[in-house]
C-alpha cells in the first residue's frame, strides 16, 4: 500500500437498514470500519464506477446479492498523507491552510464546448478537472472513413491529384494534411482515364491491418471496386508462397531487436546483390534461398559490407549476435525441410522482403499468377516513412514500363526506429532516386489550431518545419489531467465518455495508452464505470463506428477520431528521446476535435515544456 497516497475514492452505502463506508484505492486492506479495496479486482468497486450518487442500485457481489443506495460518491487526492482535494455532486473543496476552517470551496468553470481565438494550452494539477467536459462543435459523420473531399479539395491537392500516370510522385505533409485522401483520389483520378488501373494491377500498400480496411472502405465510394489493398505483409507473403513452396509459412513470434534491425537495414540490399554477383548459381528458388541464407549467417562478409556501406551502424558484437542467431535459425530450416522427426521452423517478417529481393536479383522479375511476370500498372504506398528501402525497392522491381508509383509520408511520424528510415534524401539515395521531387501538403485538416500546435511542439527540433502547420479551424484546449492513482483516472474519464456519448451519439473517441497492460485496465476500469458501445480493440480491429475504443497508440496510427484521450503521458513511458516524442506526436494527431492528455506518473519532459507543470 501507498502509506502517502492510501486511497483515491469514498462511498458510502446504505443498506439493509444501514450504512458502510468503502474507500478505493490500488491495493485492499481491511481496516476495521473502514475497509480499502483494490478498484481493480474488488466486485464491491463496481458499484463506485456503475452508480452515481443518490441511485439505487441491485447488484450481485461476491455470490449475494446487494441492494441499496449509494449515498455518497467522492474522488479525493491525498498525497504525503494529507488531504488535498474532495469532488462530490455537492461541490469541489480544495485544502487551504488561509481558511478559517482550512478549506477553500472551488468555482468550477463552464463547461466549455469549443475553442475559440486565442484558446491556449492548459493543464490541471493533481485531482482538477472534475469540472471539465469533453464538448463538441463540429459537424459529426455516422460513417467514420475518410471524407470524399472532391469538392473540398484545395489547389495544391488537385495538382497532385490530377498528374500523369507515369512517373514517381512523393508526397509528404503533416498528419491530416491529406496525404492518403490524395493518393486514393489519385488512383480514381487515373482510373477514370485508363479503366485497367481499377483492377489488381494497381495495388495499395499500406503500414497495418486498420489503414487497410480504411482504405477498403474508402476506394469503392470514389468508384474503385477492384484495386488490391494489402499490408505489405500480407502482399509479400502471398507472394512467397508462391515462389518458395518448400519455406514455413509460420512466422517466428519472437525476434531478437537486432536482428530485425539487421534484416531491415539498407546495407543487406548491398550484401544481397553481392552475393548474387560473386556465386554463380542456378536461376532456381532453392539457390536464391541459398543466397538469402549465406548473406544472413557469414559473419566476415556482413562485417565487411557493414564497414563500407554503414560504418558504426552495427558493434562487432551484435553482428555476432545477429549471424549466430540466424545459423541457429537456419539450421531448424534445415532439418524441417529434412522432415527430421519433431523439427519446427519459422521466418521472420523481415525474411519475406529479403527473399523477393534475392529473387529479383538472382532470376528476374518475381512471378504472379500463372508464371507470368508480376506487373502493376500503379502502385500507392502509405506511410511508407515506416518501410525499409529493401521493402519499397521489391516493389519497384514490380512496376511495369510506366514505373508508376505514389508514395505518402511523413517523417515525423516514423515509428518503426529499425526500419532504416532516416530521412527522405537518405532514403531517396538507397532507392536510387535521388533528386525526385518532394511535393508537401501544408495545411493540416484534420486537426484544430490547438491540436496541431500543441503536437508540433512535441516534435521540438524533430520537426521538419520551424512552425505548426496552417489549420482550418480552431478547437477547444489540449489539457492534461494528473491523478494520484489510475482508479481515479478512469472514475474521471468514465464519467465525461457518458456524458459525451449522451449528448453526442455520433462521437469517435479513441483511448490510447502506451502499452497492452494499461489498455486491459483502461477498458475494465471504463466497462465497470458503464461506459456505452465501448470496444477494446487487440488487433487492429477497429469499426470505424460511432463509440470508445481502447488501444494502444501505434495501433491507431493513420487513423482519426472526433476526440482522443491519451492515457499515461508519463516519463516511465515517454523518455525523453526521439522516438518517444514522435509516438506522442502521432498519438495527438489523432485528434480531429479535443485532445486530452492523463497521467498518474511525471508527465513527460515534451508535455510538461508546453502545458507549464511540474
Amino acid at each position: 500500500m501507498d502509506a502517502g497516497s492510501p486511497y483515491f475514492a469514498h462511498m458510502r452505502l446504505a443498506e439493509d437498514g444501514g450504512e458502510q463506508d468503502v474507500l478505493l484505492g490500488k491495493t485492499t486492506r481491511l481496516l476495521p470500519g473502514l475497509p480499502i479495496v483494490d478498484w481493480r479486482n474488488a466486485p464491491i468497486s463496481r458499484l463506485f464506477y456503475a452508480y452515481r450518487q443518490g441511485e439505487a442500485f441491485e447488484e450481485e457481489i461476491a455470490g449475494r446479492p446487494r441492494t441499496g443506495v449509494l449515498r455518497a460518491r467522492r474522488t479525493v487526492t491525498i498525497r504525503d498523507r494529507a488531504l488535498q482535494r474532495v469532488e462530490a455532486p455537492e461541490g469541489i473543496f480544495q485544502a487551504d491552510p488561509t481558511e478559517p476552517d482550512g478549506w477553500r470551496r472551488v468555482e468550477a468553470a463552464a463547461p466549455r464546448l469549443a475553442g475559440g481565438q486565442g484558446a491556449a494550452l492548459r493543464a490541471h494539477d493533481i485531482g482538477a478537472g472534475a469540472d471539465r467536459r469533453l464538448g463538441a462543435g463540429v459537424r459529426r459523420r455516422a460513417d467514420k472513413h475518410l471524407p470524399d473531399i472532391v469538392g473540398l479539395i484545395d489547389p495544391a491537392q488537385f495538382e497532385l491529384v490530377s498528374r500523369p500516370s507515369a512517373g514517381f510522385l512523393l508526397i509528404r505533409g503533416t498528419a491530416g494534411s491529406g496525404k492518403t485522401t490524395v493518393a486514393l483520389h489519385r488512383i480514381a483520378f487515373l482510373a477514370y482515364h485508363d479503366a485497367g488501373i481499377d483492377s489488381s494491377a494497381t495495388l495499395v500498400v499500406v503500414f497495418s491491418p486498420a489503414l487497410r480496411d480504411y482504405v477498403s472502405h474508402v476506394l469503392p465510394a470514389l468508384g474503385v471496386t477492384r484495386v488490391q489493398v494489402r499490408t505489405f505483409h500480407e502482399w509479400a507473403s502471398e507472394v512467397c508462397a508462391r515462389l518458395f513452396p518448400r519455406l514455413p509459412r509460420r512466422i517466428r513470434d519472437y525476434t531478437p531487436a537486432v536482428v530485425s534491425r539487421l534484416k531491415l537495414h539498407p546495407a543487406l540490399g548491398v550484401a544481397l546483390a553481392e552475393q548474387v554477383g560473386r556465386v554463380d548459381g542456378p536461376p532456381t528458388a532453392d539457390q536464391v534461398v541459398d543466397d538469402w541464407a549465406s548473406v544472413l549467417c557469414q559473419r566476415a562478409f556482413l562485417e565487411d559490407v557493414l564497414a563500407r556501406e554503414a560504418p558504426g551502424a552495427f558493434s562487432p558484437e551484435q553482428i555476432a549476435r545477429a549471424t549466430a542467431w540466424n545459423l541457429e535459425r537456419h539450421e531448424e530450416l534445415l532439418a524441417w525441410r529434412g522432415r527430421e522427426a519433431g523439427a519446427e521452423a519459422a521466418l521472420d517478417e523481415e525474411d519475406e522482403a529479403l527473399l523477393l529481393r534475392a529473387w529479383q536479383l538472382r532470376v528476374g522479375p518475381l512471378s504472379g499468377a500463372g508464371g507470368r511476370p508480376l506487373r502493376y500498372r500503379h502502385v500507392a504506398v502509405d506511410e511508407v516513412q515506416d518501410f525499409s528501402p529493401l521493402e519499397i525497392q521489391v516493389l519497384l522491381g514490380c512496376l511495369d514500363e510506366r514505373r508508376s508509383i505514389t508514395l505518402a509520408g511523413d517523417t515525423q511520424q516514423h515509428i518503426v526506429e529499425e526500419g532504416g528510415f532516416t530521412s527522405w534524401t537518405e532514403f531517396l539515395a538507397e532507392l536510387g532516386l535521388e533528386g525526385t521531387e518532394m511535393n508537401t501538403l501544408r495545411v493540416s485538416y484534420r486537426c484544430s489550431r490547438q491540436v496541431a500546435e500543441f503536437a508540433t511542439g512535441l516534435l521540438g527540433d524533430l520537426g521538419e518545419e520551424p512552425t505548426a502547420p496552417p489549420t482550418v479551424r480552431s478547437g477547444p484546449p489540449v489539457e492534461l489531467f494528473r491523478f494520484t492513482d489510475h482508479g481515479a483516472c478512469v472514475a474521471f474519464l468514465a464519467d465525461a465518455l457518458g456524458e459525451l456519448v449522451a449528448h453526442e451519439p455520433l462521437a469517435s473517441v479513441a483511448i490510447l495508452t502506451p502499452s497492452r497492460e494499461l489498455s486491459a485496465l483502461y477498458y475494465r476500469g471504463l466497462g465497470a464505470g458503464e461506459v456505452p458501445r465501448l470496444r477494446q480493440v487487440e488487433a487492429q480491429n477497429f469499426t470505424f463506428a460511432p463509440g470508445v475504443e481502447v488501444t494502444e497508440i501505434e495501433q491507431a496510427k493513420g487513423l482519426e477520431f472526433d476526440y482522443v484521450v491519451l492515457v499515461e503521458v508519463s516519463t516511465t513511458h515517454f523518455p525523453d528521446a526521439p522516438a518517444a516524442r514522435r509516438r506522442l506526436h502521432v498519438g495527438a494527431t489523432r485528434a480531429v476535435h479535443q485532445l486530452w492528455l492523463t497521467s498518474v506518473g511525471t508527465p513527460a519532459a515534451a508535455v510538461r515544456a508546453l502545458l507549464g507543470t511540474g
